[in-house]
């Protein structure tokens, strides 16, 4: 690390930087303040690798269309993530994120990446072949939609003899297509799955707002006094996911109490199963991002503690992107105190 430290010190006095942006759920939210840092202190973003959420954000961005997507993910409450929610029966996901997908053609189009304004890589993993695959030119949706879908929670993309998942399987964090990149002055690395010696809240690491309480919108202050209608919801779209209630047009009304305590026992385990998918692939990708940065120390390293919030906590959008945006302020402080930045939140 020291040399990586020696060598930032040679040439922070240039702009141009290449991002890499890791994989982790809705804290890959956290890129976009990221993003919003970088530019406030004037840097030139010229590449960005990405994996998973961070292929998502990095492919928006180079589309021009961030701004956009920031928008519309700080009006999502916990209804809106449910309704995203694309329940398919396939025995290779529960979910098949069309709406998703949908979403983001409406927002960038069937651009190619080689047109985009700046170079992008996003991973995938190839399971036939068990590698990574890397991502550099064809359909950005394609690209993306590849590297976003978690084992056994998002059906895969197949393409060719390829069956391809989340990078983050491989490569959660993919600092190796930007090392020798389009002359970067130097390599600014996104932690989305950082070990944290205790568990830490977004709550305890956010920045005090200067706002009062009584500023804050009616719909913020709805989603916060709503949050066990939320996980209600989610336990019994889950339940949905899994056991495949419902998919042959019968329910469980008029079945008798005890049938329906039987329904609620078994969601709730059900629910601990997608819990313990998605818990065990943060774990994963936790560890690997750790061997990622050892062997490829990037310049500016900014991480984000994997227990600010679980992968499917779409819903804190508005947050997560303050969070990304002062941690990545404080980073670049340490490690550039002169120039600073012009954010105001």
């Amino acid at each position: 690390m020291d040399g990586s430290m020696n060598e930032l010190v040679h040439v922070s006095s240039g702009n141009k930087v290449a991002l890499v942006l890791g994989s982790g759920g809705a804290r890959g939210y956290a890129h976009i303040g990221v993003i919003e840092a970088l530019e406030a202190r004037g840097f030139d973003i010229i590449a960005v690798s990405g994996c998973s959420m961070g292929a998502l954000i990095g492919g928006i961005y180079a589309a021009g269309k961030l701004p956009e997507y920031r928008d519309w993910v700080c009006n999502l409450d916990y209804l809106d993530v449910l309704k995203l929610v694309d329940v398919t029966w396939s025995p290779m996901g529960a979910m098949r994120a069309s709406k998703i997908m949908s979403k983001l053609e409406a927002l960038v189009g069937d651009i190619l990446i080689e047109n985009l304004a700046i170079p992008v890589t996003t991973v995938a993993t190839d399971l036939v072949r068990q590698r990574e695959v890397w991502f550099q030119n064809g359909p950005l949706l394609q690209a993306i939609r590849a590297s976003i879908a978690v084992p056994g929670v998002i059906t895969p993309v197949h393409l060719g003899d390829q069956v391809l998942v989340d990078g983050g399987l491989l490569n959660p964090l993919p600092i190796m297509p930007v090392v020798a990149a389009h002359q970067a002055d130097f390599v600014v690395a996104v932690n989305v799955t950082a070990h944290s010696p205790l568990p830490v809240t977004l709550e305890e690491l956010l920045p005090k707002e200067e706002e009062t309480v009584d500023s804050r919108s009616k719909k913020e202050i709805d989603r916060d006094q709503n949050m066990s209608n939320w996980m209600g919801d989610v336990r019994a779209a889950t339940r949905k996911l899994w056991a495949g209630l419902g998919a042959n047009g019968e329910g469980v009304a008029g079945e008798g109490d005890e049938l329906q305590e039987t329904t609620e026992a078994r969601g709730r385990r059900e629910w601990s199963k997608l819990d313990m998918i998605l818990e065990s692939f943060d774990i994963t990708q936790a560890a690997l991002a750790k061997y990622k940065v050892a062997g490829y120390p990037p310049d500016v390293l900014i991480e984000i503690p994997k227990t600010v919030c679980s992968t499917y906590e779409f819903h804190r959008g508005r947050d997560l992107i303050r969070l990304g945006r002062h941690l990545a302020d404080e980073a670049l402080e340490r490690r550039m105190p002169s120039i600073a930045s012009d954010a105001t939140e």
